[in-house]
This record gives structure tokens, sequence and C-alpha cells, in this order.
């Protein structure tokens, strides 16, 4: 990208200096404060349109307006976006994406049409719309391409008065530096070799194959959250409509440790698991709540309410219900569920924990309905007050129109969903089917002391515990040339304490 000779800096420092101090002439926009944040949709990420904007209090003897949108990406590093003159003295707003004067050209393309922010480089970045009001419009019949240069040459001797509005914004997903290699515990967070993960390009998706070229900015938004987490072996397809998070639902991280009340199930992986995002959320008019996963995490994993005894009453919280209370949660808010699959319903701290990019303004997860989950803090790290959460445990945001947070409280996490959604759509895990029945597990009444969850690098899991002073257990190994079985051993509670032997296989 060219950047501004260092006279046409020089000058634009000259003319910054000669303007009045007494000056009234002010710069706004219906979309954005001053020193506030610039809109995903006039960004890269969004629709890429020029802004809104609008001023007040014209000097008198006004001919001409010209706008320059510019970043300082370094002291001899600057970005122009936007650049228009000769905009008639009796216009005092410009609407998003339209035009009042002669484009000039940008410094993405060179293109004479406005471009929008799309910085490569991690942070918060600083972009300054200026509004320069002129005693004459310009003569630049002959020069073939206006840049900001160009301008800063015209204006001088002209200007009478100018304005600004600088807004900031950082770009979703931007990694903030090079990827560390992080050391894992005693094989705690290795992933098993068997059975843990599909083969690459062995996907099959219910999506039709040409569709997985689409690249909006809002499906490289999700790509990007899922990317700068650092989960690589997470996988993001867009069709006009969704994105498609797709994954074998199982983390890297510890798990299943720390559970008092077991319902005695050992999750595994669930291959192929295609979580439907939509790429434009769309509130609703009715909040949607139910018994299944209301999205999913950037590390796969998918997001359910704090239940789970099915479909709650979004309106009224039953602490019987409630997976934390009850001990049915592991040190990282997730557990086992009924289909053999693991998933969170509070927090996913463990996950926190190995995200790359982890910090308040990291993206967590994203609702089916198109909305993104961050953490208990705002994205500006700024606190939440318990007032400022909807029933879903969500605000309004400035860049997705809204968002969910989690929380040390109850429902801890998105808890129903305020978007439009199309739940028959959504997926369930299928779980685990064998030649005999299996017993109706469910987590005993006293809870069980000693649980202990261990997995292998052969991709064998193991859950031992203690009742009532007798040990139970449940071992389940990768099936010999049976892809998606394992062959278990185990004496549960539910079980009566029986030894039973057999083959679970999973039905993608």
């Amino acid at each position: 990208m060219k950047t501004v000779s260092i006279l046409a800096l020089l000058t634009l420092v000259f003319l910054a200096q000669s303007l009045s101090a007494a000056g009234a002439l002010t710069l706004t926009s219906p979309v954005m404060k001053a020193a506030g944040t610039l809109p995903l949709q006039y960004t890269c990420d969004g629709e890429g349109l020029s802004p809104p904007i609008r001023w007040h209090n014209v000097p008198e003897n006004t001919a001409s307006f010209v706008i320059i949108m510019h970043h300082n990406a370094g002291v001899w590093d600057r970005h122009f976006y936007w650049t228009m003159y000769n905009i008639p003295a009796k216009v005092n707003s410009i609407d998003s994406g339209q035009s009042a004067g002669e484009r000039g050209a940008n410094s993405v393309n060179k293109n004479n049409q406005s471009a929008p922010p799309c910085s490569k480089g991690p942070g918060l970045k600083s972009y300054t719309i200026s509004l320069y009001a002129l005693s004459a419009e310009l003569n630049l019949s002959t020069t073939r391409t206006v840049t900001e240069s160009v301008l800063i040459k015209a204006m001088k001797g002209l200007l009478i008065e100018s304005a600004e509005l600088e807004v900031s914004f950082e770009r979703l997903g931007v990694a903030t530096g090079p990827k560390k290699i992080r050391k894992r515990k005693r094989g705690d967070n290795k992933r098993p070799a068997n059975g843990s993960r599909p083969p690459r390009g062995g996907l099959k998706l219910d999506v039709p194959s040409e569709a997985l070229s689409v690249k909006s900015s809002a499906c490289r938004a999700i790509q990007s959250s899922v990317s700068a987490a650092g989960f690589s072996d997470v996988r993001v397809t867009c069709d006009s409509e969704y994105a498609y998070l797709v994954s074998d639902t199982y983390p890297a991280h510890d798990l299943m440790n720390g559970i008092t009340g077991t319902n005695e199930q050992i999750p595994v992986p669930a291959r192929n698991y295609a979580a439907p995002i939509k790429l434009r959320g769309k509130m609703a008019t009715v909040k949607t709540s139910m018994d299944a996963a209301l999205g999913i995490a950037v590390n796969g994993v998918p997001i359910y309410d704090y239940s789970s005894a099915g479909e709650i009453d979004i309106q009224s919280y039953d602490p019987g219900k409630d997976t934390v209370t009850t001990g049915q949660l592991d040190n990282c808010g997730g557990h086992a569920g009924r289909g053999d699959d693991y998933h969170y319903h509070a927090k996913p701290s463990c996950m926190l924990e190995v995200m790359e990019n982890a910090a308040d303004s990291a993206v967590l997860g994203w609702g089916y309905d198109g909305f993104p989950l961050y953490g208990d803090n705002n994205p500006d790290g700024s606190a939440i007050k318990s007032a400022d959460l909807d029933v879903c445990n969500g605000q309004s945001d400035e860049v997705f129109g809204y968002r969910y947070h989690t929380s040390n409280e109850p429902p801890y996490i998105m808890q129903c969903l305020v978007g439009v959604v199309d739940t028959k759509i959504l997926p369930r895990v299928s779980p685990l089917q064998g030649a005999k029945t299996r017993s109706d597990l469910r987590p005993p009444r006293e809870g069980v002391t000693k649980l202990i969850h261990r997995q292998s690098a052969d991709g064998t899991r193991s859950m031992s515990y203690q009742y009532r002073g007798t040990k139970y257990y449940s071992n389940y190994k990768p099936a010999a040339n049976r892809e998606n079985c394992f062959d278990f051993v185990q004496k549960t509670i539910s079980g009566g304490g029986v030894l039973e032997k057999g083959t679970f296989c999973r039905n993608d």
C-alpha cells in the first residue's frame, strides 16, 4: 500500500495548526460517537460502506467541502480510505454509501471510491474522518488520480475551518502475535490418536459442495474467531446464509474431573458435527428455549443452558435443575450428555486456559442465531452489572447488535436465543448404540466421591468413582477395525453393580 509523502504530511500538519481555535464547525454521525467504535458494517468484515456523517455550524464564505478518512499505521505509514471533494456548500450530510461531490481515490486499490478499513495488524486501531470547509472549489479536472496528498496540496490557502470525528475498531479474530506452542501436563490435554478426529478432507456435510466456497465478511468474522483462538482442528465453511462450524465436539483440555452428580456416562467424539450459525443475526419477536444446544464454542464444543433436565422456564430459575449446584459439571463447565458427547452448561473455563487470544475482547462462541458469546466482562474490559444482562444472559452490542455473556451467577451462559433461528436444522448428537439395552443412567441423589477420568494416547477412556463405599467404573477402548466404535467394560450404579461388556457404536 503506497503512503503519502513526507511533504504531504508536513503540509497537513501546517493546515491543522492554522485552524481557528474559536471555530465551531462540528462533525457527527448517527451511527457512532466521537471516540467511540466504528460499527462492523462499515469495515471489510461487514458491508464495507462509507459511514453516514452530519456537520453543523458551517462558517461563512464556505464554497465547498472536502472529506478524508485516514488511519496512521505508523509514523510514515498513512492509509486513506475515503476521499471526496467539491461537496457543495449547501450540503450538510452524506448518507451511508452515498456521494455528494467528486470521489477521490483510496490507498487500498487506487480506485475512485471508498474502501472499508481492513487492518491486518492486531489491537485497536484509530480512524479519523476529517471535514474541511474551503473558500473555493478545487480545480482538479486535469488530475488523473486524486489522492489524499493531491487534495492536501490543492487545499493550501483555501482552508477556512475543519472538524474531525475519531473512532476506533478492532477486527475480530486478528492474531495478537506469533502462535505459541503450549506444553501439556502429563498428557492430560493430549488428544487420543484413535477415534478422536475425522480425517482431513473426509467431512460429510449436508450442505451443497458449491456453497463451501462462499467467503462473506460475516463468514470471515466467524472463521477468524476460531483461528485466533488457536483451534486449528475446528473447520468453518459457509454458504450464503450459514457458517458451519465443524468439529467432533471433543475438547483439547482436561474433562469430567470434579463431578459428583455423575450420570455415569463417558463422552466420546461425535465426528462431523456441523453447527449452523446464521451469518446475519436478526432479533426475533419470541425468545427460543429448547432441550438442545443453543450454540457452539470456538473449540467446537456445543453450548447448552444451565439445565440438563429438559427445557426450562426462562423467566423462572429452578435451582433443582442447575447443573452447577447439583454437582453435574466438571472443573471446566461441562460434562457428558445423553448423546455420550461433551458439552458446556456454564463458562468454559478450561477452554479459556488454552485459548491463544484469551481476553475480554475474544469471542468465546456463537449462538445459533448468529450472535456472539463473550466472557464475564464487556469486550472493552469494563465490568457488567447483573441488571445489564437480559433473561437470555446478553445485552445490546454496537458491532453485532447483540451479544451473549458468561456469568458467575445463574444462568451462567446463554439460556435462550434472542435471534431468529430455524430449530428444525439444528444438529443433535446420536447416542452410542449397542446390542443390549442400556441402563437408565441418572445421577445418584447423594452423589459420588473420588471420581477420576483418564484418557490415553490410544483413545482409551476410563472413569472410576465410589458410591456408598463401593467402587464403580466404565472403561471404553476404540474397537479394532471398527470406526466410531468402542469396546466397553463397566460396572455402574444404574446397572445394579453387574459387570457388563460389549461394544457401543455411534452412527454419524
